[in-house]
């Protein structure tokens, strides 16, 4: 079941019975009801499509709304409802936009970093190098020499969310497939991790 802007699509092996696929559909009904409304508005919220006063942007989970201030010394801060931006020129939607996403992926390499030290220090006792991604489809990959990437709009979600994609790509530094030993590692790592599964998910179109 995959929820983006567009609504509720859900896809099946041929072999499933729709029966099936109804009985599934009931049994997450809840979830689906709410995913539908955190969805409306959400890709407003993701990203300002105009960096001007006023604009919504994510950060950790939470709506905030661009606050900007003409200074000399470029600084940002987020407070509960927004993200203060200092700049020489508030009116350059350019310069405000290449400031607060170079911003963000400061924020996340600097918010992820430990939390891959974290779980990690469970697993190995190898320190995992640990880089920023930009990729279109995947919110973060392991590779076989234990180099972990991870998406830097993590920053935006849920520090929860965002902690099921670090303990998910950790897991694969012990078990690099997705077998039951896998997802095992990752439940031993991240209790209840399934529910955060289900609303990465749902927030994975934000990639595009």
């Amino acid at each position: 079941m995959i929820i983006d802007h567009d609504g509720l699509v859900v896809r099946a092996p041929p072999w499933v019975s729709i029966r099936d696929i109804e009985l599934a559909l009931t049994e997450r009904t809840q979830w689906v009801l709410t995913t539908l409304v955190q969805w409306r508005g959400r890709d407003r919220e993701a990203f300002p499509a105009e960096w001007r006063e006023g604009a919504p942007l994510l950060y950790q989970g939470r709506p905030l709304t661009l606050a900007l201030f003409a200074a000399r010394k470029m600084t940002i801060a987020a407070d509960l409802l927004h993200l203060k931006v200092l700049h020489p020129d508030p009116q350059d939607e350019r310069g405000i936009a290449e400031f607060v996403s170079r911003w963000l992926k400061d924020q996340a390499l600097a918010l992820l970093a430990p939390r891959v030290a974290h779980f990690a220090s469970r697993v190995t006792r190898a320190a995992p190098q640990v880089k920023l991604s930009s990729a279109r489809t995947q919110w973060g990959s392991c590779n076989h020499r234990g180099e972990i990437r991870l998406h830097w709009r993590l920053v935006q979600l849920p520090p929860r969310i965002a902690d099921y994609v670090v303990a998910h790509e950790v897991a694969h530094l012990v078990e690099l497939n997705h077998s039951p030993r896998f997802w095992a590692l990752v439940e031993s790592l991240l209790p209840g991790h399934d529910e955060a599964r289900r609303e990465l998910d749902a927030l994975t179109p934000l990639l595009g």
